[in-house]
């Protein structure tokens, strides 16, 4: 059983510890949120599936207008105690409570993860709901096919399935939500990493903002 909120309320604060300065590491998820980062307009970035804020954070630093939605209480609770200037939320990425149309950007920075594939189109279509015409999305994934359990990290027992995707297969699901490519970027494993390459794909909703 894929139990997400149970292994990652139990994880939080050592899952924080462990990956908290990752971005500052791998040149990769640092060169792919700064190109994110400067095809934001003005207006709310929502970062959905924030984790303990991490990247809530990073881009706060970057003058950005960012909030943090995560599944998990205790993932909700060290990114309030982390970051108190902050504003964090607990909330699923198949409902989200923001309105059509309402952010200039979003990120599914490996949140997606522990979600199947048969379920992306769902977390797609909801993702394009809630960004306004012009608005920006980054989804970070791992690449590969299929799945794997994860058991045991960051100290502690989890209960969690890992999926890995095909890039070009989510380019078509991205593609069939509505929306329109702007860039991809992928990065092959790196030693000692149990997973293969690393991808990110950065798209657009179409149309112009009505003022």
């Amino acid at each position: 059983m894929n139990d997400i909120q149970g292994s990652y309320n139990a994880a939080a604060t050592d899952y924080h510890q462990v990956l908290k300065d990752y971005h500052r590491q791998d040149p990769f998820e640092l060169g792919a949120l700064e190109y994110f980062a400067r095809l934001i307009d003005d207006g709310p970035v929502g970062d959905l599936g924030c984790g303990t804020g991490r990247i809530t954070a990073y881009l706060a630093g970057q003058g950005l207008d960012v909030f943090g939605v995560d599944l998990t209480p205790g993932m909700i609770e060290v990114a309030r105690q982390e970051y108190p200037e902050l504003r964090f939320e607990v909330g699923s990425l198949y409902g989200l409570d923001l309105k059509d149309d309402e952010l200039a950007a979003a990120l599914a920075w490996y949140s997606l993860v522990h979600t199947p594939r048969e379920d992306l189109p769902l977390v797609f279509a909801e993702l394009y709901r809630v960004l306004r015409p012009g608005g920006v999305l980054i989804h970070g994934f791992k690449v590969g096919d299929g799945s794997r359990p994860l058991k045991q990290a960051y100290g502690h027992d989890l209960d969690l399935e890992v999926y890995m995707y095909d890039v070009a297969d989510v380019a078509g699901l991205l593609a069939r939500a509505g929306f329109a490519e702007v860039a991809t970027l992928t990065r092959a494993a790196l030693p000692g990493e149990k997973d293969a390459a690393q991808a990110a794909h950065i798209v657009r909703k179409p149309g112009t903002r009505l003022v």
